[in-house]
């Protein structure tokens, strides 16, 4: 599975299934556990999250990293 235009990428389409089948909404996640509503469109959008944020996250839905985000790995990666 690669990401667009082959680029490597990390997604959250974990993120949205374990939060379907844990009870919360993105509703309860703002209101009641305060994770901001820039968060919530970073998830949509696959933007970049800290750490902490995924650590949070982990915490509030009572899962591992790999239910909150998946990396695609691409043959353009660069070298390191």
């Amino acid at each position: 599975m690669q990401g667009k235009r082959g680029k490597a990428m990390v997604v959250y389409t974990p993120f949205w299934n374990t939060l379907r089948s844990s009870g919360e909404s993105t509703y309860t996640l703002i209101k009641n556990h305060h994770i901001s509503s820039s968060t919530i469109d970073k998830l949509r959008h696959n933007k970049p999250l800290n750490t902490t944020t995924i650590n949070d996250l982990c915490r509030i839905l009572s899962c591992k990293v790999e239910d909150i985000l998946l990396y695609i790995p691409s043959d353009d990666d660069q070298i390191l």
